[in-house]
């Protein structure tokens, strides 16, 4: 198929990736139509518009006006709701229509989304993007596979991504490789977190990190900013790669465990801070009072 060449670019979500990808270099370029599901929550309204107008973006107000008539249609939501997504959206994209879905899930919700989108005449391609989107934005690196790969990946080189690369010709491909990549990098954030914070609440951090030589993380305050400030949507991700690992046979142990890392540091209300230190302490706290609530639950229940 043809690659889709048209001045508007539909989004369904506008998160970080999807605000990364519309920045000021891509004005002039393409112009978005975007939806987000935020919009729906009298809470956060304001903000996710606010949002919209400092992008210059047209933000819809439903997913069906966002996707009206659209030939172009990236999908970058959280991994719990990949799948929700293009359910919704297979109800109201236009016959034809080529669908990116960039999310980090597994192959078989991939393939369960591909289902959904072909089955209402449209193109899905597996798109994985396998860096943070700061400070690339357009030049993240991005994998992509599916029926529909190289319309994706001249779609993509149009809309200004500079880094894609085609690994195969089957929805999955490109998560599989997403996905089991995970299990290192988020593992490695979640042994740093567990590690510093027992070594700072035992007063030998910097013997602990210095010990460590080489394989002492040398991004270890990014590491733990990356947790607390994404934790949640990390967690989402973990549990897309045990099932991953599942599928395979593989027990998905660390994973699992790094799941439970991710979502317990991103319920932790850390001030945005860049100092290692301080945040270490505030992680520190607020697992203190985490482990109070757990304790007067438990007492509750019991």
């Amino acid at each position: 198929m043809e690659p889709p060449i048209e001045p508007i670019v539909r989004m369904i979500g506008f998160g970080e990736a999807a605000m990364a990808f519309a920045g000021d270099e891509a004005r002039g370029i393409w112009a978005v139509s975007a939806y987000d599901s935020k919009t729906d929550d009298p809470g956060e309204w304001a903000r996710k518009r606010a949002d919209y107008d400092r992008m210059d973006v047209d933000g819809a107000a439903t997913l069906g006006d966002a996707l009206s008539g659209g030939r172009l249609i990236l999908s970058l939501v959280t991994a719990g709701q990949a799948l929700v997504a293009a359910r919704q959206a297979a109800r109201v994209l236009m016959p034809g229509a080529l669908y990116l879905d960039m999310n980090s899930v597994a192959p078989a919700t991939k393939q369960a989304a591909a289902a959904a989108i072909s089955t209402a005449g449209g193109h899905y391609a597996d798109v994985a993007v396998m860096a943070p989107v700061h400070p690339a934005r357009r030049a993240v690196p991005l994998l992509v596979s599916g029926p529909a790969a190289h319309a994706a990946a001249d779609a993509l080189a149009t809309l200004g991504f500079t880094d894609v690369t085609i690994v195969g010709d089957a929805v999955g491909q490109a998560s599989a490789i997403k996905m089991i990549r995970s299990v290192m990098i988020k593992g490695l954030e979640a042994l740093t977190a567990e590690c510093a914070v027992a070594a700072s609440r035992a007063g030998v951090l910097d013997q602990v990190l210095t010990s460590l030589g080489p394989a002492a993380p040398a991004d270890f305050a990014y590491r733990l900013e990356r947790m607390t400030s994404h934790g949640r949507r990390r967690a989402e991700e973990m549990a897309e790669v045990a099932a991953t690992l599942a599928t395979l046979g593989v027990p998905p142990a660390m994973a699992s465990a790094t799941q439970g890392w991710q979502q317990l540091l991103g319920e932790i209300d850390i001030p945005a801070v860049t100092d290692a230190a301080v945040r270490l302490a505030a992680i520190d706290q607020g697992l203190v009072q985490e482990n109070a609530i757990r304790a007067d639950s438990g007492r509750n229940a019991a």
